[in-house]
């Protein structure tokens, strides 16, 4: 079986390596197309090495640009490499325009699809994701959805018959990484420079559109980090910090201490020496669930309804207003009690990709 996997942006590498793994460790082929989506070295190349990536086989080098711009430069580019690959699966992953790319461009050379990551919904239409995992799903020839939730969602969609339950594979890499960090084999995490190692602190990102493109509630929302009542670790993507630049909003201000993205393996340390996580981030508000810290996500919404059991995430799309103390007292709230589910695959599901992938293989 021959599997070319699209990738482009930082979550996908993370889900990529544990395929990755899995592919390498029975008889089939792996092509790995990088989009370039992601261009930074610190939101992609060091994945790849901290992670154990095999190098991409193809580097389109798609680059930055408005949502037409990338999803179209990516479908061009992809076209004459599936002709090429002519591969039993077309596998993309999650939510990007890489990701809407790789299906497209694989449906109309009849090539099967297989997204990884299916079912997961906002139902917020103003996100560009959104629309990417809709599309996405229904032109796909199989839907390997992460949890129950979105096989219910995609069933709801008449999807049924496409859709299996794999499994979450970033809970492969994260819970490996887990472990790997609390046995010392990974040296503390690079830190911003003022955040005390030993904590108190809390850990912040902020990256997605609606939070980063206007101005006011940019400003806004740094202004609310700042007045955390704890040093706030904030390893600035480099939208935020394009966007922070252009308004001339300064970012290292209040208890905001700001360094640069982090590798995979110091983002889960980061998570685990904190005292809990402020993010906009899907995959973050995940990772800070199963690593047992407390998370606060500035969205009205969520894909990750589990995440919001017992009290482990909290939605605030609006902190600045809030009062300071009461804010201040929910981002840096002791954990919940009560039980905290594994990731859905048990940290198997790459295995159990591979597997669906072998019995749908045309």
């Amino acid at each position: 079986m021959k599997v070319l996997s699209v990738v482009g942006a930082r979550p996908q590498l993370v889900k990529l390596a544990p395929v990755a793994a899995a592919l390498a460790g029975g008889p089939h082929r792996h092509v790995i197309v990088h989009t370039g989506q992601h261009y930074d070295a610190a939101l992609s190349d060091v994945f790849f090495s901290g992670l154990s990536i095999p190098s991409p086989d193809v580097h389109l080098g798609v680059g930055s640009g408005s949502h037409g711009a990338q999803t179209g430069a990516a479908l061009a580019a992809l076209d004459t490499v599936l002709q090429r690959e002519r591969p039993d699966w077309v596998l993309v992953y999650g939510d990007t325009n890489s990701t809407l790319a790789g299906a497209l461009a694989a449906v109309k050379l009849r090539l099967p699809v297989a997204h990884l990551e299916a079912g997961l919904r906002s139902f917020n239409r103003g996100m560009p994701e959104e629309h990417n995992r809709v599309l996405t799903d229904h032109c796909a020839d199989l839907l390997l959805a992460p949890t129950r939730e979105a096989v219910r969602l995609l069933e709801t969609e008449g999807l049924g018959a496409r859709t299996r339950l794999a499994g979450d594979v970033m809970g492969d890499v994260c819970l490996r990484i887990r472990d790997a960090v609390l046995a010392g084999e990974h040296p503390a995490p690079a830190l911003p420079e003022g955040v005390p190692p030993q904590g108190p602190f809390l850990l912040a990102t902020l990256h997605r559109p609606d939070n980063t493109d206007d101005p006011e509630r940019l400003e806004a929302l740094i202004g609310a980090l700042a007045a955390l009542p704890l040093p706030v670790a904030l390893p600035a993507h480099p939208r935020l910090t394009a966007r922070a630049g252009a308004y001339g909003i300064e970012l290292a201000r209040g208890a905001i201490r700001v360094g640069p993205p982090l590798p995979y393996a110091d983002l889960v340390g980061a998570v685990l020496a904190s005292a809990g996580v402020v993010t906009d981030s899907g995959g973050l508000q995940k990772e800070a669930y199963w690593l047992g810290r407390t998370c606060t996500t500035i969205r009205p919404e969520t894909e990750w309804v589990e995440t919001l059991e017992g009290g482990w995430n909290l939605l605030v799309p609006d902190p600045q207003r809030m009062p300071v103390g009461r804010w201040g007292r929910l981002a840096a709230r002791p954990v919940p009690g009560g039980p905290r589910p594994s990731p859905s695959g048990g940290g198997r599901a790459a295995h159990r990709v591979v597997r669906l992938l072998e019995e749908a293989s045309p």
